[in-house]
């Protein structure tokens, strides 16, 4: 089983899809930790009710840059970090980082990427640019994360058509829906392939 890290930001709705992926047997896995840059907030709560560790890591609490990089370095190796999922993580994570665990993270984004994608896009800003332009559809994507924000390769996709009644929160709960099927899905491709990896 492999030990797979989940960074958030909020409430953890896809943080919770990936913990019920692993108790119904889905995701060959186990979460070792949570990483989070914000106190008081669900996702640390649900970490909290499954009995999972949880860090709470920010650069503003530190005395520069590279020490923040440092404890969050230390922090997945004593965890034994072989995967990190992104559900909804607000700040971007370290070159550091992403380099260490190259092809090895991944994350969630609400939009059919390329389109509506990069800096800025995020959250309902995403679903508003989606409706301003009349997009006929919408959805979310599975990607590798790389320097460049949202520009990893795709790993997997769901739509949902956009409606005319839509409006940004409600086009926000359907594409939420199929986050949920979706990133278990990829994390559990993921995991087999790590798990091939470690046994050869």
């Amino acid at each position: 089983m492999i030990n797979i890290v989940v960074f958030a930001s909020g409430s953890g709705t896809n943080f919770q899809a990936i913990i019920d992926a692993i108790e119904s047997g889905q995701i060959n896995g186990r979460i070792v930790g949570l990483v989070t840059n914000k106190k008081d907030i669900q996702a640390i709560d649900r970490a909290q009710k499954h009995n999972i560790n949880h860090k709470y890591l920010t650069p503003s609490d530190f005395s520069s840059y590279p020490d923040y990089v440092k404890a969050l370095l230390r922090q997945l190796e004593e965890w034994d970090t072989q995967l990190i999922a992104l559900a909804g993580y607000m700040i971007k994570v370290p070159s550091e980082i992403i380099d260490k665990y190259e092809n090895r993270i991944v994350n969630i984004h609400p939009s059919l990427l390329p389109k509506y994608g990069g800096k800025g896009f995020y959250g309902m800003n995403v679903h508003q640019a989606v409706i301003s332009n009349d997009e006929p559809e919408s959805g979310c994507t599975v990607h590798l994360v790389t320097e460049e924000y949202d520009q990893g390769p795709i790993l997997g996709q769901r739509k949902v058509p956009v409606r005319k009644s839509d409006d940004p929160e409600s086009l926000a709960q359907r594409i939420l829906k199929e986050e949920h099927k979706l990133f278990p899905e990829v994390i559990a491709k993921l995991a087999d392939q790590l798990n091939e990896k470690s046994n050869t």
